[in-house]
């Protein structure tokens, strides 16, 4: 039998709940003025409005809530590669990748 605990046990339907808070909060003016610079949190690069993606800087599915102080407007590269790392390991992946270079 299923349960509707996700990855490290967060409840399904609270990811759900938080994710139609963050849905709404992209209509906000908050939101608005967050992105009117056109920068991706993460990698500082000019991305055009309507490309810049929400992120949640400790993802829902690892206890983060769709609150302002953990959303942050994120080029659509660096949201997909950050997946659900947590602020600290997605720093230290940047690091392996200088690293690497």
């Amino acid at each position: 039998m299923m349960d509707s605990f996700g990855f490290d046990g967060i409840d399904e339907a609270e990811i759900r709940t938080e994710r139609a808070k963050a849905r709404d909060m992209r209509k906000s003016r908050w939101w608005q003025q967050k992105t009117a610079p056109g920068k991706c949190y993460y990698c500082q690069q000019a991305v055009p409005f309507k490309e810049l993606t929400m992120d949640h800087l400790v993802p829902l599915t690892r206890g983060g809530r769709s609150i302002k102080d953990n959303l942050v407007p994120s080029c659509k590269a660096c949201n997909i590669q950050k997946k659900n790392m947590l602020p600290l390991e997605w720093e230290e992946y940047l690091e392996t990748l200088k690293i690497g270079q």
